[in-house]
């Protein structure tokens, strides 16, 4: 298993038989069915479609788990309308493990150059991600997002075509922005849809408690987090979160 996994690490578009092609040469005697077997435990099946172009696309299914801030970020795009029907357009932005919205960019419409000037005002407070999920809409597919990615070093993990759950954060987060305040204000212009939404925000990560986070605001969450590594205790129980419940 741990051979396969430096194989496909350096390989990364190598399938499970070339995979073990490489494995005879070096003298293992495992058979193909075996190999694959091994190779689909791992997670390491590669994705059907990989976007065109990209160069920091996330190459293998393999779903990485945040196990600290700043490790994973989810993002995508919800849609709503002001009061006399006009179209407004939200891009949310999620850290996977303190459960914080980092930003909720409105406007009319969105396209790819706002969405890397929000990522580059956040990098400039100091904030910046390993790996950002995403889905495969034109404000993330874009060779301007992958080109600021490529610069920071920031993996773009895009979700499977038909897999939802692949960004199951975000889409819980987005229930909860759309319940909590699209669904609860008339929007009466953009600069009073985003004051509006501002506040809600702040209102998430300062006041709303989460269930997984042992009832802790995100803020509070991060706060207890970065005064257990200073202190270099054990994390309380509430640190280990396995899953996409944002309470």
């Amino acid at each position: 298993m741990q051979r396969i996994r430096e194989i496909t690490a350096t390989r990364v578009r190598y399938g499970y038989r070339r995979v073990h092609e490489l494995l005879k040469r070096e003298g293992w005697e495992i058979n193909h069915k075996r190999v694959y077997r091994l190779y689909r435990q791992a997670g390491l099946s590669l994705r059907l479609k990989r976007p065109r172009r990209h160069r920091m696309a996330a190459t293998r299914r393999e779903r990485v788990l945040a196990a600290g801030l700043d490790q994973v970020w989810s993002k995508d795009f919800v849609s709503d309308a002001l009061f006399n029907g006009k179209r407004l357009r939200a891009l949310t932005l999620v850290d996977e493990f303190s459960r914080e919205c980092l930003a909720i960019h409105v406007d009319g419409s969105i396209v790819a150059a706002d969405v890397v000037e929000v990522m580059t005002r956040l990098n400039e407070t100091g904030r910046q991600p390993a790996r950002i999920r995403v889905d495969n809409g034109p404000g993330f597919i874009s060779r301007v997002l992958d080109c600021w990615a490529y610069k920071q070093g920031v993996t773009l993990d895009f979700s499977r075509p038909g897999k939802p759950t692949d960004n199951a954060f975000v889409e819980s987060f987005n229930g909860k922005f759309r319940a909590e305040c699209l669904n609860t204000h008339w929007f009466l212009s953009l600069d009073d849809a985003r004051q509006k939404i501002e506040t809600w925000r702040q209102n998430y990560n300062q006041v709303r408690p989460h269930s997984s986070l042992g009832w802790l605001t995100p803020e509070e969450f991060a706060t207890s987090l970065c005064r257990t590594e200073t202190s270099s205790e054990t994390p309380p129980e509430f640190l280990l979160i396995a899953g996409p419940d944002m309470g």
